[in-house]
């Protein structure tokens, strides 16, 4: 009985849990009154063969207004973010906050932020105009009102001053972004040189663009549309091609960005309906297990209530009342379950929700359609585990049972037969999954990326370390724990969205590429502080005055897309980027600048001086804690009152496999509860074999079988079934995670090792259970187990 009810609770407890994630990821943004008719505007870049080379989940200035005025009959409203993270200052509070955003006032006509105070939509018609959550509010100004009160922001080295003129309520857990400010765009504006400017920046996609669209506009319908658009605005590309054969526009449904975008940028991570389904099928499966372990530890019971049965039946009992009777018992067993597995969600639920880093709650007052949810599970695994052993029970002949010759039909051996083999499968197929998210996550973490990552620490710049930055390198360098300092746009481990368009020289004439090549600007020793070989050519040379307005230096995925035949026949040859033109002076090693997820793309280098806001610091592996302290005291005074917070690049890389690191976890955890239950179930099975085989076995013994003769009459069997669990599986787990694996560009594959451990752990778990039972059996008295039956 215990065994029974533990086995439900479990499985119904994971299955909640699971089903509550489930949920929360499927509401994402669903709380918004126009949800439906919200889209967010994105961006892809195509190759010449059609295949998208970048897909950002942001889009330039122009296009959300130009939208809105070309088709301002089935657009109601556009409004756009910009982020950005300022140092903000009220007093002796000083906070460096990641989300920030400017945005134009039509944002709260477009989404249903909570206003608690003054007016947001009119607060961002001032160019100082700025609108805060409670969180933020209680953080600078703890219960004072914040209305009029002013900020000051450090943008771009440059303070200046906002009033804060609207509350508004933190947003929920479950938006696929979230802002603590909102401030007016009048500043971006005046960046990118006033409104004119500002409306003709096709190059800077870096504005979250929302549309609001009209009832009964069919989104898909203005997508197609776009096009005409881009061509209408851009016109053609230098090649008299029109813009829109190279990039597009797409809209994207407000309550699909959070599971279904995942592009190369988005305001916050995502999630994924990928691992929706996964860890939905981990709970159905633990859930089926549970289910089947009921079934065969009750049939397993079921010579114990034979008599039971045949009297009832005897004296007017039919068998719907027997039915009704055990379906009764079933559901009783599954109510009792439930409340255990409630307890067992209450006390693990902060755990879970912890590790999955949403706001998980079991609150039935706040929402009592969980009520109809848990009613709906205790009814359906009811049926399912009580119908057959309701079934099975109420069908004993009450003839043999009273004559004591009760024994169980082929059909219902066979039928329980299936059930272990379908448990057994399931918990092999997760021990696969389990292996093989090992095998990658090891592969991706110890994978030679093609630099050197290790001891590698990352720190923001700013406009005063940018212009002094060879006073502060030759300084930092002096420190006998730091190798090497560079400085550049972006760092391995980052993503690479910049793109300029270019032109080469190709035999002899000067060709305009259609292929994205990803640009890095630099300082000369970059390459030289990463360990980034070169294979043609040369690096950049400091005493070169040329190098730095001139020389480009390429990796080999972009000579081979350019088109040139070797890393040599690039070297010298013309190269014109954005608006720089100059020679390719050296080409550089392939190297994984991005995660595992990514292919190696084209990637240009070259030299800058207002473009590099991160500095690398090379530190010596020993010594490190004294080196950061130096380098934490130089940080806080060539920036005040930002706070100190180095990211090592390998660390970096790391973080980037997170999710895989949380579907290890479960498939760890949740493969291995599977196995406990799905040895109940053998457990269950093998007890009933070895009552129904008591005499039997005493009369072997007697007539001199050895206990060895035993364990192979009552193992043989069950271990076929895990044989046979163990091959359905095979298929069922490598297509699985075959599909799996196709996210990353660089995976491992799967070995024959992997179901071979399977299978080999499967098998051993298998095979200690039934000797457990089958020892216990062969060790009996022969003469009780003669008189037994």
């Amino acid at each position: 009985m215990f065994i029974n009810v533990f086995g439900l609770a479990v499985g119904m407890a994971v299955s909640i849990l699971i089903f509550l994630f489930v949920q929360h990821e499927l509401s994402y943004d669903r709380y918004h009154a126009n949800a439906d008719r919200i889209f967010r505007v994105s961006r892809a870049w195509f190759n010449p063969d059609g295949e998208f080379s970048l897909h950002l989940g942001h889009a330039a200035p122009p296009f959300g207004p130009l939208i809105q005025a070309d088709y301002g009959d089935e657009v109601a409203a556009v409004g756009r973010f910009f982020h950005y993270d300022p140092l903000v200052k009220y007093e002796d509070k000083a906070f460096e906050e990641d989300n920030f955003f400017f945005a134009d006032p039509e944002v709260f006509d477009i989404f249903s932020f909570n206003i608690l105070e003054g007016d947001a939509k009119e607060a961002l018609t001032n160019s100082d105009g700025l609108v805060i959550t409670e969180s933020m509010s209680k953080k600078y100004f703890g219960e004072e009102n914040p209305i009029g009160k002013n900020l000051i922001l450090n943008l771009e080295g440059q303070e200046a001053v906002f009033q804060i003129r609207a509350l508004m309520q933190d947003m929920p857990d479950n938006s696929h972004f979230h802002t603590d400010f909102i401030a007016s765009m009048a500043p971006v504006e005046a960046f990118y040189g006033g409104q004119d400017a500002f409306m003709s920046n096709f190059g800077s996609n870096n504005f979250s663009t929302y549309l609001l669209l009209n009832e009964g506009v069919n989104h898909k319908s203005l997508e197609a549309k776009l096009p005409n658009l881009v061509d209408k605005y851009m016109g053609e590309s230098q090649s008299g091609v029109p813009m829109s054969k190279g990039t597009k526009l797409f809209l994207w449904p407000l309550t699909d960005v959070h599971l279904y975008s995942n592009l190369d940028s988005e305001m916050e991570p995502n999630g994924n309906i990928d691992y929706v389904y996964i860890y939905l099928a981990v709970a159905l499966f633990i859930l089926l297990i549970a289910c089947i372990n009921f079934m065969n530890l009750s049939t397993a019971r079921s010579s114990m209530r034979s008599m039971e049965v045949g009297l009832r039946k005897v004296m007017g009992a039919d068998k719907s009342r027997l039915i009704r009777q055990f379906m009764g018992e079933s559901f009783m067993l599954t109510i009792i379950s439930m409340v255990f597995a409630l307890i067992l969600v209450y006390l693990f639920l902060p755990t879970f929700s912890n590790f999955t880093d949403k706001d998980l709650n079991l609150n039935f007052l706040q929402n009592p359609e969980y009520i109809l949810g848990i009613i709906g599970l205790v009814i359906l695994v009811g049926v399912i585990s009580g119908s057959y052993p309701a079934l099975f029970l109420s069908g004993f002949s009450p003839a043999k049972v009273l004559k004591g010759a009760f024994k169980a039909g082929k059909g219902h051996e066979q039928f329980r037969s299936v059930l272990v083999v379908g448990q057994f499968a399931i918990s092999v197929v997760l021990i696969v999954a389990v292996l093989v998210v090992v095998r990658q996550l090891d592969f991706m973490q110890s994978k030679d990326l093609g630099f050197e990552k290790e001891d590698i620490v990352v720190l923001p710049s700013s406009p005063a370390i940018q212009q002094n930055y060879l006073i502060l390198k030759d300084r930092l360098e002096r420190h006998e724990g730091i190798k090497s300092v560079s400085i550049s746009s972006r760092v391995p481990s980052g993503r690479l969205l910049d793109n300029q368009g270019s032109t080469a020289e190709i035999n002899g004439e000067m060709t305009q590429l259609n292929v994205r090549i990803a640009d890095i600007h630099v300082a000369h020793n970059f390459l030289d502080t990463y360990g980034i070989p070169i294979v043609a050519g040369r690096d950049f040379n400091f005493n070169l005055a040329s190098d730095s307005t001139e020389a480009f230096v390429l990796n080999e995925a972009a000579i081979r897309e350019i088109g040139w035949s070797s890393p040599e026949e690039a070297i010298g040859k013309k190269f014109l980027y954005g608006d720089r033109r100059g020679f390719v002076t050296g080409v550089m090693k392939n190297f994984h600048f991005e995660s595992l997820h990514q292919p190696i793309v084209p990637i240009v280098f070259m030299i800058s001086q207002d473009r590099n806001n991160q500095v690398s610091l090379k530190i010596a592996a020993e010594n490190q804690e004294q080196t950061m302290a130096y380098i934490k005291e130089e940080w806080a005074a060539l920036r005040p009152d930002f706070p100190f917070e180095p990211l090592y690049v390998d660390e970096g890389f790391n973080r980037q496999y997170e999710a895989e690191e949380r579907v290890k976890t479960i498939f760890t955890f949740f493969s291995g509860l599977a196995v406990i239950i799905s040895i109940l179930g053998l457990l269950g099975l093998t007890t009933f074999a070895t009552q129904q085989r008591t005499r039997e076995i005493g009369i072997r013994k007697v007539m001199g079988a050895e206990t060895g003769n035993i364990l192979i009459l009552l193992g043989k069997d069950f271990l076929k079934l895990v044989m046979i669990g163990f091959l359905i599986a095979i298929p069922i787990s490598w297509f699985g995670m075959s599909s799996w694996l196709e996210d990353f560009a660089y995976a491992i594959g799967i070995s024959w090792t992997v179901f071979f451990w399977a299978g080999l752990i499967a098998g051993a778990i298998a095979a200690i259970t039934v000797m457990s039972q089958s020892l216990k059996a062969a060790w009996a008295d022969p003469v009780k187990s003669i008189k037994s039956e």
